[in-house]
């Protein structure tokens, strides 16, 4: 378990450092082709699901591998 923890947190430094000094790389966030984005004068809905999922199999892959090497 802790090194599941450790590698959580290096995975939210590296993103945090590419958020930071690199914004363009995290820009594709959240724009892919089947987000959801409803936008009226009044409201708006925001649903990204096809980003989700790619954040979804990448953590998944991502476990599989800290599986396999430990």
């Amino acid at each position: 378990m802790g090194k599941l923890i450790i590698g959580a947190g290096l995975v939210l430094i590296v993103i945090g450092l590419l958020y930071t000094y690199v914004p363009q790389a995290i820009n594709w966030f959240g724009h892919l082709p089947g987000d959801i984005r409803v936008e009226n004068t009044n409201s708006r809905f925001y649903f990204p699901i096809t980003s989700m999922i790619v954040i979804s199999v990448f953590i998944h892959l991502l476990l599989r591998a800290m599986r396999y090497f430990s």
